[in-house]
């Protein structure tokens, strides 16, 4: 058995271009599916899969581990780099569809079987649609109240939102109090059954993370979301030692040792690794497993498409220390059209019951596909008052 062709097909989605791979083989009928989106980056993904498949063409699909060996550390550069990690990483979830398809079992029970019975999802405020979600203005404090509803009538019994404000390095009150206003509305909108996570993007600095740690704290949030940039690690580890609040991280980071480096320094209560981006499936597993040894959450970043999401929940019903996934659903209208999915999802609670179909459950419509050629995604430039470059 060969790889004889590895294929991106790229799908404008408003915000992001999904880019698909398909690694197809010299059996008929058997290919794989994997997902490598990276906003704002879309053509030197495809370009990255493109050289590396070079290293793939005319090998047994089935040896993973050895072909993830080649991807990550052939050409003298590592595969630690973002553009590149998540060419490998689309690749590798394909390469697991695949081996889950020839033997006929999804790919949960490739790596020792269901751990538990369902999944929670959480959502985004508004689904995943980016007006509500990134646009909605931290000084409106109602329409996070209102979106917060809006997700609890939806199912759900979580969700996230961005309701700390683009902040410069040091600011007085006026941010912190309007990201109190926001979360104390949605707080009081949905009460206290409902889990609420706050996601700063890692806009703050450092010690304006802290200021807005401390004061979302009486409001009891899931977590609380990349208070400031990983390259401050001993930022984030700080911010956690000062707060009850659990602190998640670890979207921007790709492969173990970076995740190594986050646990040793005990900077998370919940870590947050990217299936397309950390190293796909093969290397998520280890790091998941790395984690566990720390007693931290897994809640694996997911705010792409369809394959990524697939590969999340397989991931998850195989992994003990998973506690939740993230999902969007109204990011754009046709967003079911483009796949079949093996897996279920009980609109009450939002609970993902296990796929039954092989590999990760998957198919692309490709002819749904062709009608959201690439675009330029949508650009999101972020400016302080004065005029400066800011996080966004």
């Amino acid at each position: 058995m060969k790889i004889t062709a590895i294929e991106t097909q790229v799908c404008h989605a408003r915000m992001r271009n999904w880019i698909f791979i398909k690694v197809i083989t010299d059996q008929p009928g058997l290919w794989g599916w994997g997902e490598a989106t990276l906003e704002w980056h879309t053509r030197a993904v495809v370009g990255a899969v493109e050289d590396i498949s070079q290293l793939l063409i005319g090998e047994d699909p089935r040896r993973i581990e050895h072909l993830w060996q080649m991807m990550y550390r052939q050409h003298f550069w590592h595969g630690n780099g973002i553009v590149r990690g998540t060419a490998i990483s689309g690749i590798d979830i394909a390469l697991w569809d695949i081996l889950g398809k020839i033997h006929g079992v999804p790919c949960h029970e490739l790596w020792g079987g269901r751990v538990r019975d369902y999944i929670r999802l959480y959502c985004h405020l508004g689904g995943g649609k980016m007006e509500d979600f990134y646009e909605t203005r931290p000084d409106d404090a109602n329409r996070f109240g209102e979106l917060a509803q809006e997700a609890v009538v939806e199912g759900f019994t979580a969700f996230k939102s961005m309701a700390v404000p683009e902040t410069m390095p040091l600011e007085g009150l006026r941010p912190i109090r309007y990201a109190e206003a926001c979360v104390r509305s949605m707080r009081e909108a949905v009460g206290e059954d409902i889990d609420i996570m706050v996601d700063c993007h890692a806009r703050p600095s450092p010690l304006m993370g802290l200021q807005f740690a401390k004061a979302l704290e009486p409001y009891g949030l899931y977590f609380f979301e990349e208070p400031c940039w990983p390259e401050s690690m001993e930022d984030i580890a700080h911010i956690q030692r000062a707060v009850k609040t659990p602190i998640a991280s670890g979207e921007r980071l790709t492969g173990i040792h970076a995740f190594r480096d986050m646990l040793e320094k005990r900077a998370v209560s919940v870590i947050q690794p990217d299936i397309t981006h950390c190293g796909g499936l093969s290397e998520v597993r280890r790091i998941a497993a790395l984690a566990e040894a720390y007693k931290v959450a897994v809640a694996p970043h997911n705010p792409q498409g369809p394959v990524s999401t697939a590969a999340s929940i397989e991931f998850g019903f195989a992994t003990p220390s998973y506690a939740i996934c993230e999902s969007v659903h109204n990011d754009v209208p046709w967003r079911s059209e483009v796949v079949s999915e093996g897996f279920t999802v009980e609109k009450k609670g939002r609970i993902v019951k296990p796929n039954t179909r092989p590999g990760l459950g998957i198919e692309i419509n490709e002819a749904v596909v062709k009608k959201h050629p690439f675009r330029q995604e949508v650009l999101q430039r972020t400016f302080y008052k004065d005029g400066s470059v800011g996080d966004w």
